[in-house]
């Protein structure tokens, strides 16, 4: 089915990486036309109609994930992409923010009653001394939405905030944001506060923010880097992966 919205057609040609378009025009081009619909007002931040129209989906009967998937979820992939490329800024990554949300207060009771375990547990925090948060919950609302029960510590995040939250939560899986030069060192102190709690072979952590590459990441002992939302959301599946062979390999 061809896009027949034409305002999505229009945010798609700021995809431009082919693998990208490839991934989020495959999902949107096999969607319904209200689920493109609701990306589209995602995308534009009109959370009054991803409200009426998630609702509506409802009222007829879709099912809360194909409406998660397929409308809120293709929709932000594209906001994380403009932003990412500097096409759009804060203001309007949290206006689309906002889009969602009035989409997920619908879908939420849904899928929780639903009784559908989680696919993996995140614990997501911007590192210590940084304040910054907006990437590193454009990240969290994904991983939410692929499965994985996220727990955000926020901003300015101590290392032993991060050792006790894993161990609270049972977690596979650490994200870790910094956007400053100056605060990217406090990644490796808490990778390296892991290895001290004898926490490092039974969690996976990974980074992301603008101070970053994925060399950086790797030198501060992080098993993965995500540059966008869209990569941080198949980073994580990739090392949710990996931990459950390890698990395997150890029993």
């Amino acid at each position: 089915m061809p896009i027949v919205n034409d305002g999505l057609e229009e945010e798609l040609q700021w995809v431009t990486i082919p693998e990208e378009s490839s991934r989020i025009r495959g999902v949107l081009e096999n969607a319904d036309p209200l689920m493109q619909d609701i990306a589209f007002y995602v995308i534009v931040g009109e959370h009054h109609q991803t409200d009426r129209l998630t609702k509506e989906a409802l009222d007829r009967e879709f099912d809360p994930n194909v409406i998660l998937d397929d409308g809120l979820i293709a929709g932000m992939s594209v906001v994380g992409v403009k932003f990412r490329d500097n096409v759009i800024f804060v203001p309007e990554v949290l206006v689309a923010a906002r889009a969602m949300k009035a989409g997920m207060k619908h879908l939420d009771p849904i899928l929780s009653a639903s009784g559908i375990e989680p696919i993996g547990t995140v614990i997501m925090g911007t590192v210590q001394g940084d304040l910054h948060d907006i990437g590193k919950n454009l990240c969290g609302m994904m991983l939410a939405g692929a499965g994985f029960s996220v727990h955000d510590l926020g901003v300015d995040t101590k290392p032993q905030e991060f050792v006790e939250a894993v161990v609270e939560h049972k977690a596979e899986l650490v994200g870790m944001s910094a956007l400053l030069t100056t605060t990217m060192r406090n990644i490796e102190i808490t990778n390296r506060a892991f290895e001290q709690a004898g926490l490092r072979q039974k969690v996976r952590t990974m980074a992301g923010g603008a101070a970053l590459n994925r060399e950086l990441a790797h030198k501060m002992k992080c098993d993965g880097y995500g540059k966008d939302a869209l990569a941080c959301v198949e980073k994580a599946k990739e090392l949710l992966e990996q931990v459950k062979l390890s698990a395997s390999a150890a029993t």
